[in-house]
């Protein structure tokens, strides 16, 4: 912006800030950048929570929706955080109060929720209009001592009300619950825990500040997921996340085998991974049946109600359980990793990734924190007390006076504030230690002292008549004595340490015995293993072997007819034919030739039955291209992949093959090249037939064998190109098909033989018209 820029009419000149465009989006971002770490992403390391979450459960303590009282309406819940603490989306409000509520996504739910919250299928809440909730006793519990000054309060949005900027939480909430967020240049995800273990750990570090971090990873030995699931991470990885903040865990879903009798069996899914959604791993599991990526898994049925049992089928009763579940851990979210990122916000301000310790670190010094706070509150209000208390029991043991300043004083605030009074001397504990005030004849009385305060004079006058009974009198003396031993205890225990911590101990217990592991629900679900590790299964070992016929139309239609059919006798959709018929064997895999070079791999016991026309072959491999070539793949063997202008090399079938629907570039082809063969090395030399009909046969030997390549010149042209290639045994001669099945063999090479690159003679007498060494419909 420039000094001479112009102004709207009307507008101050004195108003226009100039500084340059960099500096100020700069500045700018980096105010947006941390309001969403600090106000929306990153949680607190004190109470793990976010913003959003802290201001839902302090609004449902406003609305007085304790454990023990009844709902209200959710739609009144977000209204309320929105209109008062948090100026946002009623939508996003309520989202996150629903997730608070879904014992599916957090471990100990912070909110009771009445109505639809949604299910571990993935499906929404209902509408909060249909929905009521209250707060649950650990939710109510976070806010404990939120009235006795244990934590700061900050204005709200618009200053009229006023916030918690933490929560005191006797718990270690953060990691019992867990957190994800993702902010501007950084991320977090915690997983949650099991509360006991937490609270047990916590306990240990209070009588141990330096205890080593192999104790801690004993009690706390690793999540506890509120779908349970079996963690399989090593120890070591475990411990290396704990110690580093960052890492992740493998979790697996929870199965047992259900033995149906007559040798049949099925597997049956009780617990599935963290944050999974059954219906798309229903549909994933359906997907792999369908597709037959995994042939040993038959079929898969949800027979899921309250609980989760997902049955799996598997095809023969000689399939073992562990082999297919390896399988489906590997291609299906039945196994999942949890990623761990404890990047938090220390003190509400700084982010930082901690570990394992440093967090419950933080937790413990915001409770001594707070003991601190919620201490000097009481001693304040102590204090308050026995300043009234004196001024009452000053009131018994000079009553008469009193009374007569009450009665005929003009100001009698000021008359009992100026009097100077006779003390009282005595203390009891019962009505049996009582000792009046007024000493027996004989005894001294305490010397007069100073007038009343005005908060002491002001009780006086705020005194009922009925309660100057004696037992009223005792009753006091019994109070003063009380709130003097406590504020006694309270002095030491704000002076020592070692005090604080006993009591934040005690706090903890107590909090474990409500909500650890004996509490409903505490006990630890997610249980620690050791992977058994399956070896990889051979694709074939899967498969029952059976002899079929592959069938590709010249349109792209694919199919497997059992048995090995006659070409003749198969039928085709209208105006399509036959392109290539291979016989195979459904443990087999094809080799697919695309003019692009491409080398696709496709599975034959994937492929549809021979009762319809088939399908696409397009749907099952990413084919842009058209197809030139088809082959049945022999382990081992070897191929001579060439274009249509005479290039080629030898290929291994091995590093032929593809494991992607992309396929594998294999033969790279010059501008208006295109890929056109895919022949079997089978002898000894190589037999090349051009477009110009001149013949070459030259040793296998000359080919160089490569994994991917535009390959060396098989044969020279002068006009036109390669029509076809095969290789051959030199001794037995050179043999072709003719018309109507008929072969025919030239035993003596020795005119058409010659080096690899030469030009070549013209084909032998009787040689077919097409210049091709056999039909491809015939080729398998």
């Amino acid at each position: 912006m420039t000094d001479d820029a112009i102004l709207p009419e009307g507008d101050d000149p004195s108003l226009l800030v100039t500084e340059p465009l960099r500096r100020a989006i700069g500045e700018r971002y980096l105010t947006y950048a941390l309001s969403t770490i600090m106000h929306r992403a990153l949680p607190d390391a004190r109470d793990g929570l976010k913003p959003v979450h802290r201001r839902i459960l302090y609004a449902m303590r406003e609305l007085r929706l304790a454990p023990t009282g009844g709902f209200r309406k959710s739609a009144k819940i977000s209204g309320d955080v929105m209109g008062n603490y948090h100026p946002h989306g009623d939508a996003a409000i309520y989202d996150a109060m629903a997730r608070l509520a879904q014992d599916f996504n957090v471990r100990y739910p912070l909110v009771e929720g009445q109505g639809n919250f949604g299910n571990i299928d993935g499906d929404n809440p209902a509408a909060a209009r249909y929905t009521e909730a209250r707060l649950s006793a650990l939710g109510e519990a976070l806010m404990e001592g939120l009235d006795e000054d244990a934590v700061d309060l900050r204005p709200n949005y618009d200053g009229t009300l006023t916030e918690p900027v933490v929560l005191p939480a006797p718990v270690p909430h953060l990691l019992a619950n867990g957190s994800s967020g993702i902010a501007v240049g950084m991320a977090t995800s915690i997983p949650p825990h099991n509360l006991d273990e937490l609270i047990g750990a916590c306990l240990e570090m209070i009588k141990r500040p330096d205890l080593p971090d192999e104790k801690l990873l004993e009690l706390i030995p690793g999540p506890d997921f509120p779908t349970g699931g079996v963690l399989v991470e090593p120890p070591e990885g475990i411990a290396q996340a704990y110690r580093t903040g960052r890492g992740a865990f493998r979790l697996r879903a929870r199965w047992m085998v259900e033995e149906l009798g007559r040798g049949i069996r099925q597997i049956v899914v009780t617990e599935i991974p963290y944050q999974v959604q059954k219906s798309k791993l229903i549909e994933k599991l359906a997907e792999i049946v369908q597709t037959k990526k995994i042939p040993a898994l038959a079929d898969v049925r949800d027979e899921s109600a309250d609980d989760v049992r997902i049955v799996l089928e598997p095809r023969s009763r000689s399939i073992d359980p562990e082999m297919l579940m390896g399988m489906l851990f590997r291609q299906s979210d039945l196994e999942v990793r949890v990623p761990l990122n404890m990047n938090v916000l220390i003190d509400g301000l700084t982010p930082k990734v901690c570990s394992l310790r440093e967090v419950l670190r933080a937790f413990l010094d915001h409770r001594r924190d707070v003991l601190g706070r919620r201490s000097r509150h009481r001693l304040e209000r102590i204090d308050r007390r026995l300043e009234v208390l004196g001024g009452l029991l000053i009131a018994f043991l000079n009553l008469d006076r009193v009374i007569d300043i009450i009665r005929y004083d003009d100001d009698p605030k000021a008359a009992l504030q100026a009097e100077d009074w006779d003390r009282p001397r005595a203390r009891c504990r019962s009505e049996a230690d009582y000792v009046s005030p007024i000493p027996p004849k004989g005894e001294a009385v305490i010397p007069p002292g100073v007038g009343m305060t005005e908060v002491q004079a002001e009780a006086i006058l705020n005194m009922r008549l009925r309660s100057l009974r004696r037992l009223e009198e005792m009753q006091l003396i019994a109070e003063r004595d009380a709130l003097l031993a406590e504020r006694e205890g309270l002095v030491a225990l704000l002076a020592d340490e070692g005090l604080q911590w006993k009591a934040i101990a005690a706090d903890l217990k107590d909090s474990r015995k409500r909500f650890g592991a004996k509490a409903p629900g505490g006990a630890r679900r997610t249980t620690l293993s050791v992977a058994a590790e399956t070896a990889d299964v051979p694709y074939e070992a899967m498969i029952e072997r059976e002899p079929v016929t592959v069938v590709l139309s010249e349109m792209g239609w694919i199919r497997a007819m059992k048995g090995h059919v006659e070409p003749e006798g198969i039928r085709y959709k209208d105006g399509d034919r036959a392109r290539f018929v291979l016989r195979a064997e459904t443990t087999d895999r094809l080799l697919v030739l695309g003019a692009n070079g491409r080398v696709f791999t496709v599975n034959v016991a994937t492929l549809p039955g021979g009762r319809g026309m088939g399908e696409p072959l397009r749907l099952m491999i990413d084919l842009d291209a058209p197809v030139t070539a088809a082959r049945v793949h022999r382990p081992g063997g070897r191929l001579i992949v060439a274009s249509d202008q005479g290039d080629g090399f030898v290929l291994s079938e091995d590093e032929a093959l593809a494991q992607t629907r992309a396929g594998r570039v294999v033969l790279n082809l010059p501008e208006g090249a295109r890929a056109a063969h895919l022949v079997p090395v089978e002898g000894d030399h190589v037999a090349s037939i051009g477009q110009n009909r001149k013949v070459l046969v030259f040793p296998v030997a000359e080919l160089p064998e490569m994994g991917r390549g535009k390959g060396v010149r098989l044969q020279a042209f002068k006009d036109g190109g390669l029509s076809d290639v095969t290789t051959l045994n030199l001794s037995e001669g050179l043999t072709w098909l003719l018309d109507g099945g008929k072969t025919r063999r030239e035993p003596d090479l020795s005119e058409w033989l010659g080096k690899r690159g030469q030009a070549g003679r013209m084909a032998p007498r009787g040689f077919p018209r097409d210049n091709r060494f056999a039909a491809p419909v015939a080729q398998g």
